[in-house]
């Protein structure tokens, strides 16, 4: 199982649901490109322009472990990059566990993304000019449950240790892409993990994520805000282990 961690955020987020896969699974976790523990000269302006070259990093990390069979689980634009990924090499992959997904963050027609043109320009102005002011407002209300306040204190800090160049560019990729006509083409099975509150991936997003992937099911989580993996780790696992069909006894989480 390859666990592919969001914007702002690091491999440590995976704390509280990798470990339980750990019996059944190689698990493999990983920082991406310009995020917790990578080499800052890794980062490349003119590569990171589009979730192609996260999702070629991926593969790599495949190639280079010599991954068959893998489950990847990636949360939020890295549900997407792992997407393509699967899509560019479906041989390597057994499933897909995508949560919190949004294939297009902006409204188009009938497609509702949860966000005007005008919404999304108006955040990224704000990440731009002060993006530690942007992640102290943005990082609570993403993560949600106000009444957990050290989780939106997490996320804050850890929106915080990303590189404000490294941030304003992968914000840009993260709103900007529109991955729609790449659902379609996933060969394997599909599980779509969704929040019932959610402020960055409506329900409603999730359902069209599914309904467009082939072999697509989407589970909506006892769960609010967009990391479950941190606000309900054990409905997140037991979600993941039923898609799996891993009957073994749920390790306690910490």
């Amino acid at each position: 199982m390859l666990f592919v961690h969001g914007f702002g955020c690091d491999q440590h987020m995976w704390r509280l649901v990798a470990p339980a896969f750990e019996r059944d699974h190689r698990v493999v976790l990983l920082d991406l490109v310009g995020a917790g523990g990578s080499d800052p000269a890794a980062w490349d302006p003119d590569r990171y322009v589009s979730l192609d070259a996260y999702a070629e990093d991926l593969l790599a990390v495949v190639h280079a472990l010599d991954l068959r069979d893998v489950v990847l689980v990636g949360h939020s634009v890295s549900a997407m990059s792992g997407m393509v990924a699967t899509v560019r090499e479906p041989d390597r992959f057994a499933g897909l566990v995508m949560i919190g997904p949004s294939p297009c963050f902006i409204d188009d027609g009938d497609y509702r993304g949860g966000f005007s043109r005008s919404d999304i320009d108006d955040l990224l102005s704000s990440l731009e000019s002060n993006y530690l002011g942007w992640s102290a407002t943005m990082a609570p209300a993403i993560v949600g449950n106000p009444e957990r306040p050290e989780l939106g204190a997490e996320l804050t800090e850890s929106f915080c240790r990303m590189a404000p160049d490294v941030a304003r560019q992968f914000a840009r990729v993260t709103f900007l892409s529109d991955c729609r006509t790449e659902l379609p083409h996933v060969s394997v099975p599909t599980l779509v993990l969704q929040s019932q509150q959610d402020v960055i991936a409506p329900v409603h997003v999730g359902e069209y994520v599914a309904a467009q992937v082939p072999d697509g099911r989407l589970v909506v989580l006892d769960a609010t805000g967009h990391c479950p993996h941190l606000s309900a780790p054990e409905e997140t696992v037991a979600a993941i282990r039923e898609f799996l069909g891993v009957s073994t006894p749920v390790p306690a989480t910490t």
